[in-house]
């Protein structure tokens, strides 16, 4: 047996194994994943993530087959100008193909402090449901934070 600095090999070996294995878990335990069951839900996830933010940003939640966060963190699809931004089918189904997604959320901001959805939020909101069902990754909301407030399109009888 090879010793290196007074411990066996295969010592350093098991310790370099557990080592890998719990990489990234911080707490070498069992990552507890957020559920989404409704609208409130998500504004309660995300609002740590508004509110640092002074210009229109698009994330989508990656969910799994559980309603689950991925990653437990929402994915940035654009950052935009202080009130408008840019979101294209491709980028955001991209990102949640990329995560293993069983079905998105998607969420943005208006920096105005009204959730009020504008004609372009609907557009893209059709957009993206029309692309979901083409690749059969359902979209299950649209909610746009506000402040203190936010809106939801499911709610709304929009999606």
């Amino acid at each position: 047996m090879t010793k290196r600095k007074g411990k066996p090999k295969d010592v350093c070996l098991s310790s370099l194994r557990l080592i890998r294995e719990n990489a990234g878990d911080a707490d070498c335990g069992v990552k507890v994943r957020t559920r989404i069951r409704s609208p409130r839900d998500a504004f309660v996830f995300m609002k740590p993530h508004t509110d640092i933010e002074t210009t229109e940003v698009f994330w989508i939640l990656a969910l799994d087959s559980q309603s689950r966060v991925l990653f437990n963190s929402p994915i940035v699809i654009t950052r935009g100008l202080l009130n408008s931004s840019l979101v294209h089918p491709r980028e955001v189904f991209r990102s949640a193909i990329a995560a293993g997604a069983a079905g998105i959320l998607l969420v943005h901001n208006h920096p105005s402090g009204e959730p009020t959805p504008s004609p372009e939020d609907r557009a893209v909101t059709r957009q993206l449901l029309e692309a979901g069902r083409l690749l059969a990754l359902p979209i299950y909301d649209h909610v746009i934070v506000a402040g203190e407030r936010y809106v939801s399109f499911a709610e709304l009888g929009l999606i």
